[in-house]
Parts: C-alpha cells; sequence; structure tokens
C-alpha cells in the first residue's frame, strides 16, 4: 500500500522508468494507491496544463483512493507541520500516509524525513 506524493504522480504520468514499474507492479498486486487530496489540487493547478494532460490525471485517479482532509486528518497535519516544521501540504501528505497505513512513495524524502513515525520509500 502506498499514499503517492504529487511528484510520484507527474513523473508517473511523463513515463518515467523507476516510478512506473513501482506504481505498476502495486497496481498488479492489487496494492491499494492512496492520493491525498491536497495532491488532487496540485495537479490540476497547473497553468499550461493541457486537455490531453489533464485527462491523463483524471483517468489516473481513477486507479486511486482519494482520501480527502477532514477535521482529524488537518488536526494531524497541523501537529506534524508545527512538530517537525514541515509545509503544510506536506504535513497534510505525510497524515495521510500515516492516516491510511501506508508507505509514502516520493522523491522528496527530505522534508518528510522529519516525520519519525512515516514510512517512506524514495523513487
Amino acid at each position: 500500500m502506498y499514499t503517492l506524493d504529487t511528484n510520484v504522480i507527474l513523473y508517473y504520468l511523463r513515463g518515467d522508468a523507476s516510478v512506473v514499474s513501482v506504481v505498476d507492479q502495486a497496481l498488479a498486486q492489487s496494492g491499494a494507491l492512496y492520493v491525498s487530496s491536497i495532491s488532487v489540487g496540485e495537479l490540476f493547478i497547473f497553468s499550461k496544463l493541457t486537455v490531453v494532460e489533464e485527462a491523463g490525471i483524471r483517468k489516473f485517479l481513477t486507479l486511486c483512493s482519494v482520501i480527502s482532509v477532514d477535521g482529524l486528518l488537518a488536526d494531524r497535519a497541523g501537529t506534524i507541520g508545527r512538530t517537525h516544521k514541515v509545509e503544510l501540504a506536506d504535513s497534510i501528505i505525510a497524515a495521510t500516509a500515516l492516516f491510511t497505513g501506508s508507505t509514502l512513495l516520493t522523491r522528496n524524502t527530505r522534508d518528510f524525513r522529519r516525520v519519525p513515525s512515516l514510512s517512506l520509500q524514495k523513487i
């Protein structure tokens, strides 16, 4: 089970071989893929997003369980951010991985390493 950081989704959609391999293997093994709703927002915020890219993102997200930010998750994210000096978006993504009991798959381990209870895999 993985929670996907926004950068992993972007690299997957660009066809990065190392990311595609890990994500496709997880899908083949019926492994759950989680995405924070904050990542969904980050994916769609790019001003130069083409119609084709938007369709690719939407198609990929159908393979994932999108975890919404509710009061409990926001509380946990705030605590992570305050305690470990992690920016809000990353603290929400970290809280999502902790909530789902999954490993966070990312290329940005620098900030996430500050969260000691977080299972983390760099790709």
